[in-house]
């Protein structure tokens, strides 16, 4: 690839093993992981759950959609606890 009058390699992607894992940090998002679980059929649903109270992430009320989790956190809704896990590395 040429930047400019440099000869440069283009940039590689590396593919994750969960699309729903981060890089940076192995974290996912509340949004996400609400439909990951099937607890939330749609985006919208998770948002509607998440920004009305529905929602606790290790015992707090929680009302950020974006709100990273990492393995270890517990999401609880409706009474039922959901643990974060790590991504199995057999994917």
């Amino acid at each position: 690839m040429l930047d400019g009058d440099a000869w440069t390699e283009p940039t590689k992607r590396v593919p994750r093993s969960d699309p729903l894992v981060s890089d940076e940090h192995e974290s996912v998002r509340l949004d996400q992981f609400l439909k990951f679980m099937g607890i939330a059929g749609t985006g919208g649903q998770a948002k509607l759950m998440i920004q009305s109270g529905e929602v606790q992430v290790n015992g707090e009320l929680e009302t950020r959609r974006r709100r990273k989790l990492v393995s270890g956190d517990i999401v609880r809704i409706d009474g039922n606890s959901y643990p974060v896990d790590e991504p199995s590395s057999d994917q």
